[in-house]
């Protein structure tokens, strides 16, 4: 069984995705798609919007997985609602062999109890990260975020953070805020994932847009450049 499972490794990592040998799961042709348009992004700035049940976060795990494999980042960050991060811990550990850290405040003590020296952030010490974006939106804990945080960025639910119409949204505005800082690193890896990208706000939906690329967040009444918009948005029905 060993010489098996070292044969099939080594066959799959010589074929075009070096991360289908460490993976348990076996992706449908579609979900493939995703990372086809990734490799061609540098930095990979994507949307990925597809309907509920299609498989996002298989999706967007492999993408993760591949490029840690080819050696294109070194860091993994996963940003989403603070009810999916157990979720999402669970995913990338039995599926694809990434172990994460989840921050969120009742975990707090015990990770930095952990770390081997005070002066050291967990941020840092912590290869691959799953966060509450609640937790991580404040001004008291953002900072130390984004001084150590990881190369590739993968934002869940992210429809929820999109810039409310007339910024009444405190909260909202909050999360927004804190995206646009991370997406301001130009070279930052950055994939949103939503299955409702689109609230019917356009000027949300745009803002949204924005944090792939800045010149995608227009006003409301202008046309969209679709062609440069393209390559950095999947959404299969």
């Amino acid at each position: 069984a060993l010489k098996d499972a070292v044969r099939l490794t080594l066959r799959n990592g010589a074929g075009p995705f070096r991360s289908m040998g460490r993976i348990s799961v076996s992706p449908r042709p579609y979900q493939l798609v995703p990372l086809i348009v990734a490799l061609r992004l540098n930095p990979v700035r994507m949307l990925v919007a597809d309907d509920v049940g299609v498989g996002k976060t298989i999706e967007v795990a492999m993408i993760a997985r591949e490029f840690l494999d080819r050696g294109l980042i070194k860091r993994i960050g996963v940003i989403c609602p603070p009810h999916l991060c157990e979720q999402w811990s669970k995913e990338l550990s039995e599926k694809f062999n990434i172990q994460t850290a989840i921050v969120q405040p009742s975990r707090i003590a015990r990770l930095e109890r952990e770390i081997p020296r005070s002066d050291i952030s967990l941020y840092n010490y912590y290869r691959h990260l799953v966060v509450s974006i609640d937790y991580i939106k404040s001004d008291k804990n953002k900072k130390f975020f984004l001084d150590n945080a990881p190369d590739f960025i993968i934002v869940d639910e992210a429809h929820t953070a999109a810039r409310p119409r007339g910024n009444t949204d405190a909260n909202t505005q909050k999360r927004y805020a804190f995206l646009r800082e991370l997406a301001d690193d130009s070279g930052r890896h950055l994939l949103l994932v939503s299955a409702t990208p689109h609230s019917g706000v356009e000027e949300s939906f745009r803002s949204l847009l924005g944090l792939l690329n800045r010149s995608f967040d227009t006003p409301p009444e202008s046309d969209l450049n679709y062609r440069a918009l393209l390559p950095h948005v999947v959404q299969r029905k």
